[in-house]
C-alpha cells in the first residue's frame, strides 16, 4: 500500500500576471487519501487540471506509475486509470442515471465498442454494481436533471466507481451533503482505500478531512506550504490563520 501511483514535481502555471500554481510537488499513494487544503484561490483545482491535461503546465512533470503524462489529453490520462470529479459535476443531465454511469465504462467514442456482447455485459455489470454501491439503483431510470442535489453527487461518484480507475481526484465531493450522505460517501472512500485506490480530494469541510484523510497537503498562493498527518497540519496556528483569512499584514 506504499506504492506511489501518481507523482507530480514542480508543477507551475500562470494566467497572465497571476501565478496560480508555483511549483507543486505531490505524491499519491495506493490505499491512502490525501486532502488538498487551503483558502480559496490557493491553486487546488488548477493542480488537478494540470495533472489531468485540462490545462497545460508551464513547467514541471507528472507521472503515473513512472510513466510521464505531461502533454497528454484528458481522455488519455483517464485511460491510464485516473478518474476525476468536478465541482459542477458535469453530468449528462438529460440522460438517465443508468446511461450516465454506463457511459463511464465505454472504452471509445464509437457507436460500437470492442469486445462484443461479452464485454458489453461486463460493462453493464460494472454500471449496476456502481448504482447499488451509491444507493441509486432505484433511480436508475430517472433523468439526471430530475435528481436531488445529493443524488447528483452520488451519480458523479457512481461514474467513477464504474470506470474502475485506481486514482481518484475528487473536487469538493462532500460539499452540500447532509450527515447521512456524508457517512455513505465516507464508506465509499474507505472501501476504495481497501482496494488500493489512491485518492486525492479537495475539501473545505475540515470535519470530512479529519475523518477521511491520511495525509494533508496545505496549499496557499500556488505553493505547498506544509504536508503531513491531519492532526499536525490542522493544529498549526500559522496555517489556520492563512486558511481563515487572518494573514499578518506586511510592513509598509
Amino acid at each position: 500500500m506504499n506504492e506511489v501511483l501518481l507523482r507530480s514535481e514542480n508543477l507551475a502555471r500562470a494566467f497572465g500576471g497571476l501565478q496560480a500554481v508555483a511549483g507543486v510537488s505531490l505524491s499519491l499513494y495506493a490505499g491512502q487519501v490525501t486532502a488538498l487544503v487551503g483558502p480559496n484561490g490557493a491553486g487546488k483545482t488548477t493542480t488537478f487540471n494540470l495533472i489531468t491535461g485540462n490545462l497545460r503546465a508551464d513547467s514541471g512533470t507528472a507521472q503515473i506509475r513512472g510513466r510521464p503524462i505531461m502533454g497528454l489529453k484528458p481522455w488519455q490520462v483517464a485511460r491510464l486509470g485516473v478518474a476525476r470529479s468536478f465541482q459542477d459535476l458535469r453530468l449528462f443531465t438529460h440522460m438517465t442515471v443508468r446511461e450516465n454511469v454506463f457511459a463511464a465504462t465505454e472504452t471509445a467514442s464509437w457507436f460500437w465498442q470492442p469486445g462484443g456482447s461479452r464485454a458489453r455485459l461486463r460493462r453493464q455489470e460494472r454500471a449496476e454494481a456502481a448504482l447499488e454501491a451509491t444507493g441509486l439503483a432505484a433511480l436508475a431510470d430517472a433523468r439526471a436533471v430530475d435528481l436531488a442535489y445529493a443524488e447528483r453527487k452520488f451519480l458523479s461518484m457512481a461514474r467513477i466507481l464504474a470506470a474502475e480507475a485506481d486514482i481518484w481526484l475528487l473536487d469538493e465531493p462532500a460539499s452540500g451533503l447532509d450527515l447521512a450522505s456524508r457517512l455513505r460517501f465516507g464508506e465509499l472512500l474507505k472501501n476504495a482505500q481497501a482496494r488500493g485506490v489512491a485518492i486525492c480530494l479537495i475539501e473545505h469541510n475540515l470535519d470530512v478531512v479529519v475523518e477521511l484523510s491520511n495525509r494533508i497537503a496545505f496549499l496557499d498562493q500556488g505553493r505547498v506550504l506544509a504536508e503531513g498527518d491531519p492532526g499536525t497540519i490542522l493544529k498549526d496556528p500559522a496555517l489556520a490563520a492563512i486558511y481563515f483569512g487572518d494573514r499578518p499584514q506586511e510592513a509598509a
